[in-house]
């Protein structure tokens, strides 16, 4: 499957006159997972996750906690999920994943992103299907018959290990994720991941030239700029 899952998520920018975006999107994030869960991170795995997450990107503590106060509060918005999917340019595949409070203006907003660059934006799983929801681990590391044992032994159903680089990457079902990961914090000690994410890993990859280069680039930037927006993947290569 290789290491090229990393390049196929477009990550939020963090310059620094895009920070507040960044934080924005994990505050609204932490806000949802802690609401519909329990605020106590040791009780709540998924919210666990995403405030170390968090932190790895740098989204300062103050931020966190105010999100985690508003969700035990119990007031505030009522986020709800929203998936768009369709053909970008070039004809990409893209998914694009919110988190609105008002469904008619995240369609229009990302619909929008889609007009504009000549993308066509679909039905619900017209590319989703293209794709494998993933969970994956990197950490540095070179054995991965001892990873693959070790995951094995607790077992967990992994899709695949890979050793590139000085570094090994875990893939396995989205189901399997905090499953994984015990299990790898158990067998090794001290390990500390440079990836730990749930993601969408594209099945075959469009490569994307000429003009296009330009226009999917445009295209990220909306999206990246639309305030309900929260991930977007893609298959593009470039």
């Amino acid at each position: 499957m290789g290491r090229s899952f990393e390049v196929r998520k477009a990550s939020m920018a963090k310059t620094a006159g895009q920070k507040t975006k960044v934080y924005s999107k994990y505050s609204k994030e932490i806000y949802v997972v802690a609401k519909n869960g329990s605020p106590d991170p040791d009780a709540n795995l998924a919210l666990r996750s995403l405030i170390d997450r968090a932190k790895k990107d740098q989204v300062p503590g103050h931020v966190i906690d105010k999100a985690i106060d508003k969700a035990k509060g119990g007031a505030g918005e009522d986020y709800t999920p929203a998936r768009y999917e369709g053909f970008g340019p070039g004809n990409c595949m893209v998914i694009v994943d919110c988190l609105t409070d008002n469904n008619k203006r995240t369609f229009t907003d990302v619909r929008q992103c889609f007009v504009k660059t000549d993308a066509k934006i679909g039905s619900p799983g017209v590319v989703a299907h293209m794709f494998d929801h993933q969970a994956i681990f990197s950490f540095a590391g070179d054995d991965e018959d001892a990873v693959l044992e070790a995951l094995m032994m607790a077992d967990v159903d992994v899709t695949d290990v890979e050793a590139e680089e000085g570094a090994i990457t875990v893939f396995a079902p989205n189901t399997e994720y905090f499953k994984a990961k015990t299990a790898l914090q158990e067998a090794f000690e001290g390990i500390e991941f440079d990836v730990e994410e749930i993601t969408f890993v594209p099945q075959t990859y469009t490569k994307i030239e000429g003009d296009d280069v330009a226009m999917f680039e445009k295209f990220l930037a909306m999206l990246e700029d639309c305030d309900d927006v929260q991930n977007v993947y893609h298959n593009a290569e470039l």
